[in-house]
């Protein structure tokens, strides 16, 4: 079963159980899997699923940052379920150890030795780190080894 058919099964319970708080998350995230296929005239597989899902957890983070700096409570702690519903559609996040071997690995790889080599090292863990890290802390792990 995708990711995608999951996330379908899910949203049926959501309905069944009358979860609402669930129910429009996931609501939420359909249409912006729908929102893609119809734009780009795709079928989202899954790593494509992986990416919108990320991009859309590390909007809340953001959001949950700054209604705390705000002093609403209420609106941070509601996106803070929605990051935690969201983020059992994607993969185990890696730990600092594997993250740092596989930069390391695709440092070899691409026998990157200086800072102007750092793209073609992000262009490597993209795709094996999509969605397993947060890649902002990745670039600056690559900036730290390649300085």
């Amino acid at each position: 079963m995708s990711l995608k058919q999951k996330l379908q099964e899910d949203m049926k319970s959501a309905m069944r159980n009358h979860d609402a708080a669930s129910l429009s998350t996931i609501r939420m995230a359909l249409a912006a899997i729908k929102q893609i296929e119809v734009d780009e005239r795709i079928e989202v597989d899954d790593s494509r699923f992986v990416t919108v899902i990320s991009k859309m957890v590390k909007q809340r983070k953001e959001s949950v940052r700054m209604f705390n700096e705000g002093g609403r409570n209420d609106l941070a702690e509601k996106e803070q379920a929605e990051i935690n519903l969201l983020q059992n559609y994607l993969p185990e996040m890696l730990d600092d150890t594997a993250i740092e071997a596989a930069i390391k690995d695709a440092i070899a790889n691409v026998g990157a030795t200086q800072p102007s080599d750092m793209g073609k090292v992000m262009g490597i863990l993209k795709k094996t780190l999509a969605g397993k890290a947060d890649m902002s802390e990745v670039s600056k792990k690559i900036k730290q080894l390649l300085a």
